[in-house]
């Protein structure tokens, strides 16, 4: 039989899908049936939405509605710092496939557009498919009344252990030290800051005083919270050796991007050489650019982010991966509230989920923005209750922050 979804409710799409189900397995399809792997929903459309942070300058949010003929949608997020007309261009390029494409299924959707035709990957291509992947999952989760989660097999954890980035007002060791006490105060464990700015060469004076930095917030949060130093790749191996062992008597739970991550036999040689566990991956798209830094032993935790590097189907193969590897994740996430959502249903259904990145000063907004807030409970959160992501994206306040100009190139003084 084959199932009609204009106007469906779910429980009729239910209803229908189990009858569907139950006429295959006894063997009675007819020759007309749709193939059980048919959902009988249908992509329309995909809305672009795009809004600014609560931050100056810098890149928008954007969003992505895939909508269907059965009244369902999904909400997924593509937001690329810095590169929205790329991202939104290659949106609209998908667009033309997957009208009229069953949202069910997402795997060979997945499949077609990262093994297009000549050019695949890549920052802008895989932030689009992203985006894709994440509304899809969405999608099916409220057509069947389930958590996204439970699709993949159900929660291994009740919550997830969230650590602070974006806690600091300040710059000096003492600022820094008066905020990681404040933010410790709030009930979080772990938080992250970046202590290490400027040109790759760095000077022993710079060293000193992002040493100095890390000095203060550790002696301000005591020995039982967790202190990440994230460096954004702005040394070069001399710097990052100097700065490694520097770092040794602060027992850090990472060293985030000491070097770029381009070269993973020099991220295996620096390895070697600290005690201070090293993070990377908020630059890495797909299973196949961690296959290398996994294969090498070349880091201890890794940080794909969920807008980026092929969505939460992606983010599920690159964990299970680097379980073999004994490597645990704390993904990346500098995104807007549907990264961090989905990010949290990651977190509660791999065994290997280490923390989950928080921007505290973007939580009032996702709080603002979102139908079902983020609750987060002595540095503790879990995604919102209900099926899909268990929330959705109030339109109308995202247009209260329309998305912003600003220069495409800004690598400030990294280089």
């Amino acid at each position: 039989m084959k199932l009609s979804n204009k106007g469906m409710t779910r429980r009729q799409f239910l209803t229908g899908a189990t009858a569907a189900t139950t006429a295959t397995l006894m063997g009675i399809r007819g020759a007309d049936a749709a193939p059980t792997e048919n959902s009988g929903l249908r992509i329309t459309d995909l809305k672009i939405v795009l809004s600014a942070p609560p931050r100056d300058g810098g890149w928008n949010w954007i969003f992505l509605k895939i909508e269907t003929d059965a009244g369902i949608h999904g909400w997924g997020e593509a937001s690329l710092q810095e590169k929205d007309a790329g991202v939104i261009a290659e949106i609209e390029t998908f667009k033309k496939f997957l009208i009229g494409k069953d949202p069910f299924q997402i795997e060979h959707i997945w499949a077609s557009l990262h093994r297009r035709v000549t050019w695949t990957g890549g920052a802008v291509t895989m932030s689009a498919m992203s985006a894709i992947d994440l509304a899809l999952w969405d999608i099916k989760g409220k057509a069947l009344g389930v958590p996204v989660y439970e699709l993949f097999g159900g929660k291994v954890r009740d919550k997830v252990k969230l650590y602070a980035n974006g806690w600091f007002n300040g710059s000096t060791p003492e600022e820094l030290a008066r905020d990681a006490k404040a933010t410790a105060a709030k009930g979080y464990k772990a938080m992250k800051l970046y202590p290490f700015g400027g040109p790759q060469v760095a000077t022993p004076e710079r060293i000193q005083l992002g040493v100095d930095r890390v000095a203060a917030v550790r002696e301000a949060v005591g020995p039982n919270v967790e202190v990440g130093v994230d460096i954004r790749n702005a040394l070069n191996i001399w710097g990052a050796r100097r700065v490694a062992q520097k770092l040794e008597p602060f027992d850090l739970m990472f060293m985030e991007e000491p070097i770029l991550y381009d070269n993973s036999a020099t991220l295996v040689e620096l390895a070697r050489e600290t005690s201070v566990p090293i993070a990377v991956g908020e630059r890495l798209y797909t299973r196949w650019e961690f296959r290398e830094v996994l294969e090498k032993n070349a880091v201890d935790i890794i940080q794909p982010d969920i807008c980026h590097a092929g969505g939460i189907s992606e983010l599920k193969k690159i964990a299970a991966m680097a379980e073999t590897y004994y490597v645990t994740l704390a993904p990346h996430n500098s995104n807007g509230p549907i990264s961090t959502v989905a990010s949290l249903h990651l977190d509660m259904m791999i065994n290997n989920c280490f923390m989950q990145e928080l921007i505290l000063r973007f939580l009032d907004r996702y709080n603002e923005v979102l139908t079902e807030p983020l609750v987060v409970e002595d540095g503790y959160c879990t995604p919102p209750a209900g099926p899909g992501w268990g929330t959705e994206l109030r339109e109308d306040v995202l247009a209260k922050y329309p998305p912003k100009e600003y220069n495409p190139v800004s690598s400030g003084d990294v280089f």
